[in-house]
This record gives C-alpha cells, sequence and structure tokens, in this order.
C-alpha cells in the first residue's frame, strides 16, 4: 500500500483528507498507515500518513500461519451499538498497538501470546532496544475523525463495526449524505437474530 501511494505520488492527498478531519476507518494495514510510528518494519521502512497518536508494531502477532481469531471484550462498542459485549476478532497477519497517547479512546485489546510477552521496541534515539513487558496489547481505538482496527469486523456477520462507524460520520458531518443515511437506517432497523460473532462464510 506504501509503495503504491508512493508511486503514484497519493500521500499528500491522503494526508489532507485525514487532516481536514474526514472520517477515516483503517483495518489492519490500515491501522498502521494511520499510525505516526511503526516498528517491527523491514529494513528500511515505511512511510505513513500518520494521524493516529500511537505506536503500532507491524505483524505483531506473527506471520500468516500465526492469523487466529478470538473473542474480544467490547464494552464500549456494546454500550453504543447494543448487542453482545463480546465480539469475535478475526487477526490476519495482524498488528497491533504498544502505545497509544492520551487523545485515543480504546475500544478493544487482546491477551499477548505466552511467546509474544516480551515487546522489542526502539528507544527515543531509535539506536537500541528496549523491552517492555505487557500482558495485554491495544487492537482496536478511536480519536476524532479516526477509527482503526487491527483485526478484520468485515468477515464476521457483527454488523456494530460498521454501525459505529457511520454514526461516526453522521457526528463528524451533522448534515451527512443521502447514501450514508439510509445505510445507517438500513442498519439501525435490521433485526438482530443471526449470531453476531459467527463467520460469514458459515
Amino acid at each position: 500500500m506504501a509503495k503504491l501511494a508512493e508511486h503514484h505520488n497519493l500521500f499528500p492527498a491522503l494526508r489532507e483528507f485525514v487532516g481536514a478531519g474526514k472520517p477515516v476507518w483503517g483495518t489492519c494495514a490500515g491501522l498502521i498507515f494511520l499510525a505516526n510510528k511503526a516498528i517491527g518494519q523491514k529494513s528500511g521502512g515505511q512511510e505513513l500518513i500518520g494521524g493516529l497518536d500511537c505506536t503500532v508494531h507491524r505483524n505483531f502477532f506473527g506471520s500468516q500461519l500465526q492469523s487466529f481469531e478470538i473473542e474480544l471484550s467490547v464494552p464500549k462498542l456494546a454500550e453504543k451499538e447494543g448487542g453482545s459485549g463480546t465480539c469475535r476478532g478475526v487477526f490476519i497477519r495482524a498488528p497491533a498497538i504498544v502505545e497509544a497517547g492520551p487523545d485515543v479512546e480504546v475500544l478493544a485489546d487482546c491477551p499477548v501470546p505466552s511467546d509474544k510477552s516480551r515487546i522489542v521496541t526502539p528507544n527515543g534515539n531509535n539506536q537500541e532496544e528496549e523491552k517492555i513487558s505487557k500482558d495485554q496489547v491495544i487492537v482496536a481505538v478511536r480519536q476524532g475523525n479516526l477509527l482503526a482496527t487491527a483485526f478484520h469486523p468485515e468477515l464476521t456477520s457483527d454488523l456494530r463495526w460498521h454501525s459505529f462507524f457511520l454514526k461516526m460520520v453522521k457526528e463528524i458531518n451533522d448534515k451527512g449524505s443521502q447514501c450514508v443515511s439510509s445505510l445507517d437506517k438500513d442498519i439501525e432497523e435490521r433485526p438482530w437474530k443471526r449470531p453476531l460473532d459467527l463467520p460469514i462464510f458459515e
């Protein structure tokens, strides 16, 4: 994504869009893209859009083979959107947020696997490395116009994250658009008869 954005000179427009307060939802790689700082990168690093006051660890949970699903506690999502206090998190070669600024609202965190109990991050000079012990990492946040999830809500039948984002859009832009209003109304009127945590393919 970063290579394509750089090749086609998209970064100025993307940064302007985020900086103008437009609602943006970054999922998985999109979370990395929105972060102000990324660690655990390949040699040479990558360019970021920024705007989200956090440090994200790229591929924190490992390679494609370490992809997994887990039940996440999401009390703030349940408070705003109803339904269960948990949601199914589908993590595919996923990142994680290891540090978040004071203006970042944490919406979900995830237990750290035993083999990841020590997180390696660069020090302030980006020269040496220090190890930080954690038993939880952040996997969903909101900061102003930005929503970010390390997992993939679109791969489950739980529509609450999408409803949450649409309400963010309406909150940010009081007028909204006909398209957004129609989608939001459809989600609000949809009966919650099917289980919220089943993957779409089931």
